[in-house]
């Protein structure tokens, strides 16, 4: 297949990223199940699988036995994830899914919106982990809505606070860029940021390890910030 997912993984991690995220969608427009073979057997790094939660997708996943899964909402008619997964709505389905998960060994996140009664959910459920989806604090700061990014980089913060006091381990990710990563990036109890389509796109214009070891940077000097 071109272009190669495994390829672009290794340039990733040349570049210095820790782990890579595959969405295997059910219509298959990303990536195909032998990419996840591929991914599975060849990486020198986590593999993290997005997918939906639906039986297709569970079998996929204890086939392979990924480091981590990540379920997140999928719509057919949308371009990416859209939005996080309603987990108080579908907390009946959604704890026998992850205990098949967990009971194979694979470490469970759960995409979802910075909201406070969806962390407590999160973690009555049985997740490893919540990825807080930071689609609206990125489109704020396209907008140039200082006050409206301040809201909602305040919001990221409690509810990483939150998810760490319940538990559970806090990432981040969805339209981050090089000019909004590092407010995301300097919240201490976040440990993991997912960057994807941004970094896709630079890599079009200097290469892909350079577009990760840029952004690598940022998160660095975020980080260090702490101390």
């Amino acid at each position: 297949m071109h272009p190669d997912p495994l390829r672009a993984a290794h340039l990733a991690i040349e570049g210095g990223a820790d782990g890579i995220t595959a969405h295997l969608r059910e219509d298959r427009r990303h990536i195909s199940d032998a990419d996840i073979s591929r991914l599975k057997n060849e990486l020198t790094r986590p593999l993290n699988l997005e997918m939906a939660t639906t039986k297709e997708m569970l079998q996929i996943a204890l086939k392979h036995v990924p480091h981590a899964c990540c379920l997140v909402p999928e719509r057919r008619e949308e371009r990416t994830t859209e939005g996080g997964l309603d987990v108080i709505g579908s907390a009946k389905s959604l704890k026998p899914f992850i205990a098949k998960l967990r009971d194979a060994g694979i470490r469970v996140s759960l995409f979802i919106e910075p909201d406070l009664k969806t962390i407590e959910a999160s973690a009555s459920a049985g997740a490893d982990i919540v990825e807080l989806h930071t689609g609206r604090y990125c489109n704020l700061a396209l907008d140039h809505d200082a006050a409206g990014v301040a809201r909602e980089t305040e919001r990221h913060r409690k509810a990483a606070r939150a998810a760490a006091e319940a538990g559970l381990e806090v990432h981040a990710g969805h339209g981050l860029t090089y000019n909004t990563v590092k407010a995301i990036a300097a919240i201490p109890e976040i440990v993991e940021l997912n960057i994807g389509h941004f970094l896709i796109g630079e890599a079009i214009f200097g290469g892909l390890p350079m577009a990760v070891r840029r952004m690598r940077v940022l998160m660095d000097e975020a980080r260090e910030s702490l101390r």
